[in-house]
């Protein structure tokens, strides 16, 4: 299955820091016959925060393409029929992240991949 993670969730794999999450989504991370995606929205959200000084990195920012490529995640660009359709049911958060990695999980056929309570109930969620 297609996989799309969650920015926090590429974060605590780049980080080493898997231990920490539940263990339905490290069986989930780990499972080999799935392909795992990142969103280039996680990595516009992780710049963002940096530059604002709401997420210190272990990494430089330039390197996070790379790194994603390490861990065998593959970078999935935004177009436009990732941002027109409406995703059903509607999501309960107003992030426009969290709708557009909605959106991509839509259009690509995958299932999010997070531990974000206002996305862990939805249908294109892993968790669900």
């Amino acid at each position: 299955m297609a996989r799309l993670l969650d920015t926090h969730i590429f974060l605590a794999i780049i980080e080493d820091r898997v231990a920490t999450l539940p263990m339905a989504i490290r069986k989930v991370i780990t499972d080999p016959k799935d392909r795992y995606y990142l969103s280039v929205a996680s990595l516009w959200e992780i710049a963002i925060k940096h530059r604002l000084g709401k997420l210190p990195l272990q990494n430089g920012l330039k390197e996070l393409p790379e790194i994603a490529r390490h861990y065998s995640i593959t970078l999935i660009s935004i177009n436009e029929n990732h941002v027109l359709p409406s995703v059903e049911p509607e999501p309960v958060t107003r992030d426009p992240f969290d709708r557009l990695l909605l959106a991509q999980c839509l259009v690509e056929g995958m299932k999010l991949v997070t531990i974000d309570t206002a996305l862990i109930n939805h249908p294109l969620s892993a968790t669900a």
